[in-house]
């Protein structure tokens, strides 16, 4: 298998992050998974943190146990719930609320990509 250069990762973390259905969440290592790079949770991580916010839709992406562990990068402790709750996805103490019905699994949706 060919390495891939950081921009082209990201660049496939972006097409992955495109997809998710509004009112569906996916995990950072969810995404590393069906890019191959099992283990590059945080990679995925900040891909999305340097990512246009307009243009990503990186508020679909919370941890594997349904944390909003990016918050901090949306301009506000509040701005990610926000997003999520007004695409119907409930949030309580940072949490995506009924997380494994909410869960979008890309490996489950997607062909490989790349």
């Amino acid at each position: 298998m060919t390495k891939l250069a950081p921009k082209d990762f990201y660049h496939l973390i972006y097409e992955v992050v495109l997809q998710i259905p509004e009112g569906r969440v996916t995990s950072y290592g969810a995404i590393a998974s069906f890019l191959g790079a099992k283990g590059s949770s945080r990679t995925v991580g900040y891909a999305l943190t340097v990512s246009k916010k307009g243009e990503i839709p990186a508020h679909r992406v919370v941890n594997r146990n349904g944390l909003l562990s990016g918050k901090h990068h949306f301009g506000g402790p509040d701005v990610m719930q926000q997003l999520l709750e007004s695409e119907g996805v409930k949030v309580e103490k940072d949490q995506v609320v009924d997380f494994k019905n909410r869960f979008w699994d890309p490996s489950q949706f997607l062909q490989p990509l790349g």
